[in-house]
């Protein structure tokens, strides 16, 4: 399987959600040698593409409606899976993994990536699931 998806335990308190990020998912990226912060508005689509060689480890914060979507290589069937936002999820993306993510609720949609490589633009590659 080219693609896991873990929802995260919430082990919040008073004070609010607070999520973990399992050891298996961290030993999955390995050294994290970039990482970034995304924000997705209403109706709009993050993604639509793969990586040549870096390891995804995504993080996709409580808030609003979304889908996953992504395939299992080139000429391979799309597929997809809703949230309704109410829980962390925790997604793993192995390399030639195309994969994408859609705001499908009606409030900005947060997210954190970690990936075993250093960003660089050469090394994503488009290929539209979504």
């Amino acid at each position: 399987m080219r693609i896991q998806i873990l929802e995260l335990e919430n082990a919040g308190d008073a004070r609010g959600p607070s999520f973990t990020t399992p050891t298996p998912a961290l030993d999955f990226v390995g050294r994290v040698a970039d990482m970034h912060l995304a924000c997705t508005i209403p109706g709009a689509v993050r993604g639509n593409h793969y990586h040549l060689r870096r390891r995804e480890a995504i993080v996709i914060l409580p808030g609003t409606e979304w889908s996953l979507h992504w395939d299992e290589g080139e000429n391979t069937v799309t597929q997809h899976h809703n949230f309704n936002g109410s829980s962390a999820v925790l997604v793993l993306i192995l390399p030639g993994t195309s994969h994408a993510v859609r705001n499908q609720g009606t409030v900005p949609l947060w997210l954190v990536a970690c990936s075993s490589e250093p960003y660089d633009p050469a090394e994503t590659v488009a290929r539209k699931v979504v």
